[in-house]
């Protein structure tokens, strides 16, 4: 489909999936960021690993909590870390579970602090020992109280020195005696004086 850039966001949210699926990475990629917010879930669910991979980070940042949710996994799966950093905080949020253990580490590395805030426990609870190993130490340094009880023992048994030395003391306060427990001895001996104080 030629000229996909001209068409207005009604004729857009028209498109059959059929349409949808024929439009070639070129013209996914001159869909402005109103034509891709006129996209139906269907329409989301419709686009091909290829055409989200084409999305620009702006329309990518255009989708709404309900098209986010509407992305397959093996699509989100195939998202650039700058698509990714792209999504906004609801987006993030809105993220069904399957979802999140889709994302690539790298993917995960790339989320921004503001986004790892938006996790829902869930959310957390979901993510795999890899995924939560890629956590940089200011994505550790952003979970909330609620966030850091959910990580999943096993999960809190990998966590690099680092990121156990990124926690607030808060965070740390939250943790359940069994997450405490899993801390490695290098773990524990990364807490600081004011965490151990928690």
């Amino acid at each position: 489909m030629s000229n996909v850039s001209g068409l207005s966001t009604s004729a857009i949210a028209a498109l059959s999936t059929n349409q949808i699926q024929d439009l070639t990475t070129a013209d996914i990629v001159s869909l402005t960021t109103a034509q891709v917010a006129a996209l139906t879930t269907e329409q989301i669910v419709a686009l091909t690993t290829a055409q989200f991979q084409a999305l620009t980070t702006s329309g990518i940042a255009a989708l709404s909590t309900s098209q986010a949710a509407a992305i397959e996994a093996v699509d989100v799966a195939a998202l650039r870390t700058s698509q990714v950093a792209a999504l906004s905080t609801a987006g993030v949020a809105a993220l069904l579970t399957e979802q999140v253990q889709a994302l690539t580490t790298s993917a995960v590395a790339a989320l921004r602090t503001a986004q790892v805030q938006a996790l829902t426990t869930e959310q957390v609870m979901a993510l795999t020992t890899s995924q939560v190993q890629a956590l940089t130490t200011s994505g550790v340094a952003a979970l909330s109280t609620a966030q850091a009880a959910a990580i999943e023992v096993a999960d809190v048994a990998v966590l690099k020195t680092s990121q156990v030395a990124a926690l607030t003391t808060a965070a740390v306060a939250a943790l359940l005696t069994e997450q405490v427990q899993a801390l490695t001895t290098s773990g524990v001996a990364a807490l600081r004086t004011a965490q151990v104080q928690a």
